[in-house]
């Protein structure tokens, strides 16, 4: 082994002898990775549907946000008589 190694030859040696070494750590990063895969994939597909493509017209999706925010800029309307209708 050389003396003047890079940082980034030394840090992948640190994190592979780590890796290649592990035998708890393996089950723990594979239940990480099915974690993140649930919380990623499924979440997203069944919580989050696609809003703005089921509501905007191909091509005008940034109308379609621009709209929206205009309209929950814009101030409540007040009565005349200065009292809200509640």
């Amino acid at each position: 082994m050389t003396t003047h190694e890079s940082f980034w030859h030394k840090a992948f040696h640190l994190y592979y002898d780590g890796f290649r070494n592990m035998t708890l750590g393996r089950t723990l990063w594979l239940i990480i990775a099915i974690k993140l895969f649930v919380i990623f994939l499924v979440l997203k597909l069944f919580f989050f549907p696609d809003f703005i493509s089921q509501h905007a017209e191909k091509g005008h999706e940034s109308d379609f946000v621009a709209g929206e925010l205009e309209q929950r800029m814009e101030p409540p309307v007040v009565p005349q008589g200065g009292q809200s209708e509640d």
